[in-house]
């Protein structure tokens, strides 16, 4: 029989096979290396993500918001939350424009806008510059919410893995209401509610389409664009937001034009409120536990205090800088509430913070008087009594009158209108000496320490702006001691409660306080305060200048409000020839003509 081989055909057919299994055992291992190396890659950009749900709660600064007494935001501190708000809740165009500016496929994709990454790199390269971003919403929500703005490759793929998430735990819609409650809009807000609060002092609910589109716009750089740092900035951003909603077909151009010409700022003042907001959240800190939320509704008037303001950087950049006036400060108070209506503590909050009105302390000169020509009256003296105007001497000490002459014997009413020096020094004496006249000081509000000298006759203790006004209040009102106050009332958690106050009390006798303000009367209508007098109004008021010019005053009041200003220089250098007649006294009344009769 014939013998049959078969190995020559077996042993090629077994080499052919063995590559292939080789191959497919080579690719199974890297394979599952290469999956390995997925996973601890993915472990490793991963293990310190924070845990989302926790993260839509995260920590912030307490927000302290400021508002006037009409109830519109004048300041915040902190970070500001306003109410959490649905898209049903909002108008449309808010969403529309968010949507139209930053992420217009934003319906359609899935998390990441690979056609917008490709636009936006081809333009910033092309631009040889950044100049646009590629982010979805939901890429800014993953970042802004958990992630910090590192441009590391980390934060990249922890950025993606959580957008990822986002889009498989939440709709659409929630993804753009997370979105438009957190983000941040500038001046410490954030969401669109705050921040219409703060910029528009209205809820989001109520925003027109030119608010909505100026908001939208605020993101891409939310402090540079802030209508309160740059209203040119804001406004052609919102233009450019409007233009963007009319290319998706939102709205018409006509539509967009009307907006535009719509776009108004109130005007801004020179601090925006920064001395009476920071003074106004001391006084509530008391109030205040540690963590807390809260509105302080505060006494301020924006109006007065714009007022305030505007005309104090006028007169500093103006003719107070010929005459080497470097700094003022001026404060506003209702005589019978001791409400402060208007604070300004210095030229430039952003430039100095420092309170000059609340926390300075300079000599009053003259404007000192009043409380020794009110000890003397408690004495028995009266306006038309008449003192002697001639040299004196207490001790090695010997006043002189600011210009150099002697009149004789004068009224007591005369010698405080032109602001004798000799005759201030003789009603101390007659009223009990420097120690009586400092009782009465602090009596009526007056609490640094005022000095056992027969100098304080002539004001060379050392005062603050704000308790020199309180101070003065007491002979406005027909004798009240009155406390300066910021607040009315401390709103926490949706509830708010009144700030209790001292009551007004009485200190001085309404019949002593007539002859005061008359005779403060006389200041104005024929004395050294001749400058602040306004026609058919009866203003009465006292001026004071310190020696070598370091300091210039004038208190008084018109309209049942007190105003008192002072200027100088915060290193105490002379002015040139600056008296408290002159430029305080035409700022106070600059001042004293826009308040309300």
């Amino acid at each position: 029989m014939p013998v049959v081989w078969t190995m020559p055909l077996s042993q090629p057919l077994r080499r052919s096979r063995r590559p292939r299994w080789r191959l497919v055992r080579w690719m199974l291992i890297l394979g599952i290396w290469s999956a390995l190396i997925v996973a601890l890659g993915v472990l490793w950009f991963a293990w310190d993500l924070p845990h989302p749900e926790a993260a839509l709660d995260a920590a912030r600064r307490p927000s302290l918001t400021v508002e006037d007494r009409a109830g519109n935001v004048a300041a915040t501190f902190g970070d500001l939350v306003g109410e959490p708000l649905r898209l049903a809740d909002l108008p449309a165009f808010l969403p529309e424009a968010a949507v139209a500016v930053e992420d217009r496929r934003f319906w359609s994709h899935h998390g990441f806008d690979l056609i917008g990454i490709t636009r936006a790199a081809i333009v910033n390269v092309t631009s040889g510059r950044l100049v646009q971003g590629g982010s979805t919403i939901t890429q800014q929500v993953a970042k802004n919410l958990f992630l910090t703005n590192a441009r590391t490759l980390r934060r990249k793929v922890q950025e993606s893995l959580l957008t990822l998430w986002l889009e498989s735990h939440f709709t659409k819609r929630e993804i753009l209401e997370i979105w438009l409650n957190r983000v941040y809009l500038g001046s410490g807000a954030w969401g669109v509610d705050a921040a219409a609060k703060i910029y528009f002092g209205r809820s989001a609910r109520d925003l027109n389409l030119w608010q909505s589109a100026m908001l939208a716009g605020l993101p891409r750089a939310p402090s540079r664009l802030s209508p309160r740092v740059d209203p040119v900035a804001a406004t052609a951003r919102a233009k450019e937001v409007l233009n963007a909603m009319v290319e998706v077909g939102d709205i018409t151009l006509a539509q967009a034009q009307a907006a535009a010409a719509q776009i108004a700022f109130p005007p801004r003042t020179a601090s925006g409120n920064g001395w009476f907001a920071e003074w106004a959240a001391d006084q509530a800190q008391a109030s205040l536990d540690p963590g807390t939320d809260a509105v302080l509704r505060t006494t301020m008037d924006s109006r007065l205090q714009g007022v305030v303001e505007s005309r104090l950087t006028a007169l500093l950049d103006g003719t107070g800088a010929v005459d080497g006036v470097g700094q003022g400060a001026v404060v506003v108070l209702d005589a019978q509430t001791g409400a402060v209506r208007a604070m300004a503590g210095g030229h430039d909050y952003r430039a100095s913070s420092y309170n000059r009105a609340v926390l300075a302390r300079r000599q009053p000169g003259s404007a000192f008087k009043p409380f020794v020509w009110l000890a003397a009256l408690e004495k028995g003296v009266r306006p038309d009594d008449l003192v002697l105007d001639a040299p004196i001497r207490v001790g090695s000490w010997s006043p002189s009158n600011f210009d150099g002459r002697f009149r004789g014997e004068i009224t007591v009413e005369s010698a405080l209108a032109d602001s004798i020096n000799a005759a201030a020094v003789r009603l101390e004496q007659q009223a009990g000496g420097p120690l009586a006249v400092a009782a009465v000081a602090r009596r009526l509000g007056i609490a640094d320490r005022l000095p056992d000298n027969p100098s304080l006759a002539l004001g060379t203790a050392e005062v603050g702006v704000l308790e020199l006004a309180g101070a003065y209040a007491t002979f406005f009102n027909g004798g009240l001691r009155v406390t300066p106050t910021g607040l009315d009332a401390i709103e926490i958690g949706g509830h708010s409660t009144p700030i209790t106050h001292d009551e007004p009390t009485r200190v001085v006798a309404p019949d002593l306080a007539a002859m005061m303000l008359r005779m403060m009367v006389a200041v104005v209508t024929r004395g050294s305060g001749r400058a602040a007098a306004i026609p058919g109004r009866l203003v009465a008021g006292k001026s004071g200048t310190t020696q070598d010019f370091r300091d210039a005053w004038f208190v008084g009041g018109t309209s049942g409000m007190v105003i008192a200003v002072w200027l100088g220089n915060d290193d105490a250098s002379p002015m040139r020839a600056v008296s408290g007649g002159g430029l305080p006294a035409r700022l106070f009344h600059d001042i004293a003509v826009e308040l309300r009769p």
